[in-house]
C-alpha cells in the first residue's frame, strides 16, 4: 500500500471516529441534520458531482445544501431533485464553450442572420454618435436558456428552503463587497448571480442589488450550512486558496487571483467548520478548463469512490440509532405544462411589444411546456435585435401563470472588421456596417467592403413583413473585381481580370429558424479582360437576367467547424435576355464565327445544389460529407457562366470546392461532386482534418445524354487552429489527375 493510499485509509478511519463521536453527542430523539457545502471554482466545480454520486450510492439523506458559483449550480440541481448520475450526464453533454460565452448556438438564429454571424473578428457598437469598445462582459444568454430549462420543474417555488432539499447560494454585492446569501426569488437569477465572475460576466440585478460571483467574498459557504441547522457538514472544495506564483502564467490568472483575494482568507475559516472535508486534487486545472470537463468529472468520481466507505458508515450508523430512513430517489417535480394567462415585457426601448410577441409567435391562454417557451424565445432572440432575454413565471390566484420577459436590446448599429488571406484572393481587410431600422422599421441594412488584391462591395437591405415577421423582401447590389487563372491540363495557361456586377431582388418565407424558401430575379453583368494569353480566350462582357426559385436549410450548431447538423442551398432558374458583346480568340486570333466553336446565346436553365452534413462519431471526432452539383442546361457559352472547380474555401461565384486542386483549375458547364472527411478536435481550438473527394464534370453531351468519362479525384490533410479572429488552416492537397502535391493556406472567413 503506497503512502497516499495509506493516508487516505487513516483519513477515513478518522472520519468514522468523528461520525461516532458526533452521533453520541446528540440527544436520542434528534436525528442529526446533514449539510453539504460546495465551493466555487469554475470548471473545477464539476468534480462535486462525484461526491453527490457517492452520497446517493451510500443512501445518505442530505438535509441542507449551500453552494457558491459552480457549487451553486451543482448544488441547486441536486437540491431540486436531480440525482448525481443525472447531473453527470448533463455535464458531459453540455457545450460549455457556448454556455459560458457571448457566443450563440447557430441554431438560435434566424435564417437571415446565420450567414453573417461570427464572420468578423471585431464588432463595435455605435452608440450616441460614436463607436464604443466592447465592455468585455458575457451576458451568457445560452446559459440563461439552459438554466431556465433545468429549473423549470420548480418554477412555482420561490422559496429555496421549500425545495426537496433546502438550498441557499452565495453572491457578492458589488456596491459594498459583502456576501449576500440568496434563499428566495427566482432560482435561475440567484444561481446566475452566484457565478457572475467580475470582469468576465455582467453583474446580475437581484432585488435592486448588482450581484457578482459569491467566490469574491465566500467561496466555500460552510458557515451558511451550519446556520441552516446542519449538525454535521460535508464540505467539498475544488480550490485551495491562492495560487502560488509559479501558477500565475497569464494576465487572466493574475486578474482572477486579485478578484478572489478575500476568498483565500475566508477559506481558512470555513475548512475547520467541516466535519468531513474533501479537497479535490485539481491543481493541474483552472477555472476555465471546461474543455477538460470529462477528466475533471472523473477525478471527482475517484474522490467519491474513496469517500464512499465513510458516507456508507454514516448512513448505516444513523439508521441503526434513529431508525431506517431511505432517501427519496424521485424528488424532481413533474414537468407539467403551464397555462399562461398573461405576460409582461420589461426593457423594451426601440422595438415594440407587438413586434416582440409576434416574432415569438406567442399567445396567452394556452398551455406551454418549457421546450415550447424556450423555442418561442429563441425565435425572437434569433432576430439579433436583443442582447439577452430572460423569463420568469409567476403563479396567479386562479392557478394559471404570468410570464415576465426581461429584455436587453442590442445597439442598432455595429461596425465590424475582419481579415482574410489565401493564395487565390491574397490579403483582404473586410469592413462591414450593419444597422437595423435605419431606413424603415423591421429592417436590416448592411454595407460590406473587401479591400485588398481583389475588390468587392456589397449592399443589402432586408425588410420584414407580416405579423410574425417571417416574410422578407431583400434587394441587393454587388460589385467585384478579381483575378482568375485559366488552366490547360492542370497547368496554368493564362489569367483573367473579371468584373462582375449583380443587382438582385428576392422575396422569401422563413417557416422556422432552420429553413427558408423564396423567388427572385437578378441582373448580372460579367466582363472578362485577359491578362496573360491562353489558347482560348474570351474578352468583353455579357449581360443577362436570371429568374429563380430557391430553398435553404441550416441546422448547423456552429458556423466554424460544426459538429452536427446540415446545410443545404438549392436554386433553380432560367437565364434569359442575354446581351453579349464578347470576342473569342484562339491562339491569339479573333474568331469571326463563334458557331465554329459551338458558342450561342440562347436561353437556358440552370440548377445549383450544395448540401453538407456533419455527424458526431465520438466526442471529438466528426464525420462530414459535402455534395455539390451545378448544371447549365442547353448552355453553350464556354467561360461566361461556367462552374469553377478547385480550392478549399468559397471565395468566388460559381465555385465548386475540390480538395486536390487550386481554384478555377477546371471550368465546366456541369459538375457533380462528393466529398467525405473527418474532423478531429485535438484541443479546444486545434483540429486535424482529412478529406477525400471525387467529381464528374461536363457530363451532359451535345445530344443531352449523360456521360461519365471526366472524373477527378483528390485528397487533403489540414491542420487548423481556430484563433479569436478567425480560423488558420494549413493544408496539403493531392489530385490523382494532376499528379501534384499542393499547399493551401487560409486565414479568416472570406467576403
Amino acid at each position: 500500500m503506497n503512502k497516499k493510499l495509506l493516508m487516505k485509509f487513516f483519513f477515513i478511519l478518522l472520519c468514522i471516529l468523528s461520525f461516532s463521536l458526533s452521533l453520541s453527542a446528540q440527544p436520542i430523539n434528534h436525528r442529526p441534520k446533514i449539510g453539504l457545502a460546495l465551493s466555487g471554482g469554475g470548471a473545477k466545480g464539476l468534480a462535486h458531482i462525484g461526491i453527490l454520486k457517492a452520497i446517493d450510492s451510500a443512501g445518505l439523506k442530505i438535509d441542507y445544501i449551500t453552494g457558491t458559483s459552480m457549487g451553486a449550480v451543482i448544488g441547486s440541481l441536486y437540491a431540486i431533485g436531480y440525482s448525481g448520475n443525472q447531473i453527470e450526464k448533463m455535464a458531459r453533454t453540455l457545450d460549455w464553450d457556448i454556455l459560458l460565452s457571448n457566443q450563440l448556438s447557430l441554431r438560435s438564429l434566424s435564417m437571415e442572420e446565420k450567414e453573417e454571424y461570427g464572420k468578423y473578428a471585431i464588432e463595435l457598437p455605435y452608440i450616441n454618435h460614436k463607436l464604443k469598445l466592447p465592455n468585455g462582459f458575457f451576458d451568457g444568454q445560452e446559459l440563461w436558456f439552459k438554466l431556465a430549462e433545468l429549473y423549470y420543474p420548480v418554477h412555482k417555488i420561490k422559496n429555496f428552503l421549500k425545495f426537496s432539499i433546502p438550498f441557499k447560494c452565495v453572491a457578492s454585492d458589488i456596491s459594498n463587497g459583502e456576501a449576500v446569501v440568496l434563499d428566495s426569488g427566482e432560482i435561475t437569477t440567484a444561481v446566475r448571480a452566484s457565478m457572475a465572475i467580475p470582469s468576465v460576466f455582467s453583474a446580475v440585478d437581484y432585488e435592486g442589488h448588482a450581484l457578482v460571483d459569491g467566490g469574491v467574498t465566500r467561496n466555500f459557504p460552510v458557515i451558511d450550512t451550519k446556520k441552516m441547522g446542519a449538525d454535521f457538514v460535508i464540505g467539498s472544495s475544488v480550490t485551495a486558496g491562492l495560487y502560488p506564483q509559479e501558477k500565475l502564467k497569464t494576465p487572466v490568472d493574475i486578474l482572477l487571483q486579485l478578484v478572489f483575494l478575500k476568498e483565500a482568507e475566508d477559506y481558512k475559516k470555513e475548512v475547520p467548520l467541516c466535519n468531513l472535508f474533501v479537497s479535490q486534487p485539481l491543481e493541474d486545472y483552472s477555472m476555465g478548463s471546461f474543455n477538460k470537463a470529462d477528466k475533471i468529472i472523473e477525478i471527482g468520481n475517484n474522490e467519491g469512490r474513496k469517500l464512499y466507505p465513510a458516507l456508507k458508515h454514516l448512513a448505516d450508523s444513523l439508521n441503526s440509532i434513529y431508525g431506517t430512513l431511505i432517501p427519496d430517489t424521485n424528488r424532481l417535480p413533474k414537468r407539467d405544462s403551464v397555462f399562461i394567462s398573461s405576460y409582461k415585457i420589461e426593457g423594451l426601448v426601440k422595438t415594440t411589444e407587438t413586434y416582440f410577441i409576434h416574432a415569438m409567435g406567442f399567445h396567452t391562454n394556452k398551455f406551454y411546456s418549457e421546450a415550447e417557451i424556450s423555442k418561442a424565445i429563441r425565435k425572437v432572440f434569433g432576430t439579433r435585435y436583443y442582447r439577452s432575454i430572460n423569463y420568469f413565471l409567476e403563479p396567479e390566484p386562479d392557478g394559471s401563470s404570468k410570464i415576465i420577459f426581461n429584455v436587453k436590446e442590442n445597439p442598432s448599429t455595429y461596425a465590424k472588421l475582419g481579415l482574410h488571406y489565401n493564395e487565390f484572393g491574397g490579403i483582404s481587410v473586410i469592413t462591414n456596417l450593419t444597422t437595423r431600422d435605419f431606413f424603415t422599421p423591421y429592417s436590416r441594412s448592411l454595407l460590406t467592403l473587401n479591400i485588398g488584391e481583389n475588390f468587392r462591395l456589397r449592399g443589402e437591405h432586408l425588410q420584414y413583413f407580416g405579423n410574425n415577421k417571417n416574410i422578407a423582401l431583400i434587394p441587393k447590389l454587388q460589385f467585384e473585381s478579381y483575378k482568375t487563372d485559366s488552366y490547360d491540363n492542370f497547368n496554368k495557361s493564362g489569367q483573367y481580370r473579371q468584373y462582375y456586377f449583380e443587382g438582385e431582388v428576392k422575396s422569401e418565407y422563413s417557416g422556422s429558424r432552420s429553413f427558408t424558401a423564396g423567388i427572385g430575379s437578378r441582373y448580372e453583368s460579367i466582363r472578362f479582360n485577359p491578362l496573360i494569353q491562353s489558347q482560348l480566350e474570351a474578352k468583353g462582357r455579357n449581360d443577362f437576367l436570371t429568374s429563380f426559385v430557391y430553398f435553404n436549410a441550416n441546422t448547423l450548431d456552429k458556423s466554424v467547424y460544426p459538429k452536427k447538423g446540415i446545410k443545404i442551398n438549392a436554386e433553380f432558374g432560367m437565364v434569359y435576355n442575354q446581351n453579349p458583346n464578347v470576342n473569342f480568340y484562339l491562339n491569339g486570333n479573333l474568331l469571326s464565327n463563334v458557331d465554329s466553336v459551338g458558342i450561342n446565346y440562347d436561353n437556358y436553365q440552370r440548377m445549383v445544389l450544395d448540401a453538407e452534413a456533419y455527424t458526431p462519431i465520438l466526442k471529438n471526432l466528426t464525420f462530414l460529407t459535402l455534395f455539390q452539383s451545378g448544371i447549365n442546361f442547353n448552355y453553350k457559352q464556354n467561360l461566361v457562366n461556367n462552374f469553377q472547380i478547385g480550392g478549399l474555401t468559397k471565395t468566388i461565384r460559381n465555385q465548386v470546392l475540390f480538395a486536390g486542386l487550386n481554384e478555377t483549375t477546371v471550368s465546366t458547364p456541369s459538375v457533380a461532386s462528393l466529398l467525405i472527411g473527418f474532423n478531429y478536435q485535438l484541443t479546444k481550438n486545434l483540429y486535424l482534418m482529412a478529406k477525400a473527394n471525387a467529381l464528374v464534370n461536363n457530363f451532359i453531351s451535345e445530344d443531352r445524354q449523360l456521360k461519365f468519362d471526366n472524373w477527378l479525384t483528390g485528397y487533403a490533410a489540414t491542420f487548423a487552429y481556430n484563433t479569436p479572429i478567425g480560423p488558420l488552416e494549413f493544408s496539403l492537397m493531392y489530385s490523382g489527375n494532376s499528379k501534384k502535391v499542393l499547399s493551401y493556406v487560409n486565414f479568416g472567413i472570406p467576403f
